[in-house]
């Protein structure tokens, strides 16, 4: 590790912080625009409900994992060691967003309730669990981009692609009222964090190898 590896660290630290702290100020005229486009109501797309249902953590393993047997038959060893990285990732982002998310009870833009930020416990009852108070930041963001992020530090063509669908599927939360523009950056910046690393100090490395030791 060099001497300048820790100022480089604390420079993309600070970077992200205001990166995150200035995403507020979309917050309200996101909002707004959405609305006015679909007459004061919240985006009611079939096409949007769709790329949000199924861009959760659940239907990315499957697609990780059906690539990962794909990629064990043809003998590739690099797209198992990607496919299982982003796996791995994309698990340990959607776990870093909800130890947030599910305690700051952030409302959701579309809660038919005061618009704030009410904590793990108000007015006598636990909000950990209730969809309207769990929303910053983006569970749906982190999981798609924390996946499609390994993808672009380790095979930047294809991560290219995966990186525009993650767009889209944290785009379709927008939309929706499923979660402000800062739910949905600050989940963006933890989820390439920890792509990065998965893939710099695990897949790069050959330490996602499941049974004997692959060879490159």
């Amino acid at each position: 590790m060099t001497r300048t590896t820790p100022f480089l660290i604390a420079a993309l630290v600070m970077m992200a912080a205001i990166l995150i702290g200035g995403s507020f100020l979309l917050d309200k005229p996101v909002e707004q625009s959405v609305l006015a486009a679909n007459d004061g109501h919240w985006c009611r797309s079939r096409m949007a409900a769709a790329v949000s249902c199924y861009g959760d953590w659940p239907e990315l393993m499957l697609l990780g994992g059906a690539g990962y047997l794909m990629a064990r038959r043809a003998r590739s060893v690099r797209w198992q060691r990607l496919l299982l990285s982003a796996m791995i990732a994309s698990t340990l982002a959607g776990m870093a967003v909800n130890a947030s998310r599910l305690t700051t009870g952030r409302t959701r833009p579309r809660a038919e309730v005061p618009q704030g930020w009410y904590g793990p416990y108000h007015d006598g009852r636990w909000l950990i669990g209730k969809a309207d108070f769990n929303s910053f930041p983006s569970g749906h963001t982190a999981t798609a981009v924390g996946f499609a992020g390994v993808l672009l530090f380790g095979a930047p063509a294809w991560g290219s692609i995966a990186i525009a669908l993650a767009g889209l599927i944290a785009y379709s939360r927008l939309l929706l009222g499923a979660h402000h523009p800062s739910d949905v950056i600050a989940a963006t910046v933890i989820a390439l964090a920890v792509a990065w690393a998965v893939w710099e100090f695990l897949g790069k490395r050959g330490r996602v190898d499941f049974g004997p030791k692959l060879k490159s």
